[in-house]
């Protein structure tokens, strides 16, 4: 089984623009993020997928590979499939691009739901973890999971999921982590399918592998990846460091 890891990097951003080219410690962010995840010792090769070309040549001259991407893209998974199309691979991790303090043992949990899944039942696997603080619970920022028995999502939603109309049941809310693993084809088939309502009004991408009928594996995590998606949070990781 060919595992690799992809990296979706684009240089524009709402929220801080060329976030990714950034100095961290005498290293862009994105180098960093890069040599973090060949640093794993979990892939048989990492790429960076990207529409820039100043990306590009960040991470080729410094030894890495990278992908141009021909296409405009409204998703990291659609950017994903599109570089991998040709490529011979089984498993593609998608890997943040401003998370450059990757931790090793969440990738690998997503990465063992295929190594066991011998029936081939699971299409992509995910991440969550616990969240308890109100606000964080109703901030439509942070993505909430709703799961069945057996760990896979029945739905993810910015609003809060289940409704609390019932209090003291022993319901848990769980945060959905944007780090997936697909099988190849799973992806492909997100590539070619439209969106449909559901993903159109939360904005939310896996909402059309649910809408289409594929299966997401959730593993729940303690470890919560630290992003860099403002200036503020770009001086918290260059401390960090």
């Amino acid at each position: 089984m060919k595992i690799i890891a992809v990296i979706p990097a684009r240089y524009a951003s709402t929220r801080f623009p060329a976030k990714l080219m950034q100095d961290l410690g005498g290293k862009t962010v994105i180098l960093r993020t890069y040599e973090a995840a060949v640093n794993t010792g979990l892939f048989q090769d990492v790429f960076v997928v990207t529409d820039s070309i100043l990306i590009y040549d960040e991470i080729i001259n410094n030894g890495g590979k990278a992908i141009m991407s021909v296409k405009e893209h409204e998703s990291g998974s659609d950017r994903i499939a599109e570089a991998v199309e040709n490529l011979d691979v089984d498993i593609v991790v998608n890997v943040q691009g401003d998370e450059p303090f990757i931790n090793a043992a969440p990738l690998a949990k997503v990465i063992e739901v295929f190594l066991n899944d011998f029936e081939q039942k699971v299409d992509l696997a995910s991440l969550m973890f616990e969240i308890t603080d109100q606000d964080e619970i109703n901030n439509p920022n942070n993505v909430k999971v709703v799961t069945d028995q057996n760990g896979f999502a029945l739905y993810f939603s910015r609003s809060v999921i289940p409704y609390p109309r019932e209090v003291n049941v022993g319901v848990r809310y769980m945060k959905h982590i944007g780090i997936y693993a697909f099988r190849k084809e799973a992806l492909l088939a997100f590539y070619h399918l439209p969106m449909k309502s559901l993903e159109a009004s939360e904005k939310l991408e896996q909402l059309r592998y649910l809408e289409f009928g594929k299966r997401i594996k959730m593993v729940e995590t303690t470890h919560v990846g630290i992003g860099i998606d403002t200036p503020e949070d770009l001086e918290k990781a260059r401390k960090l460091l």
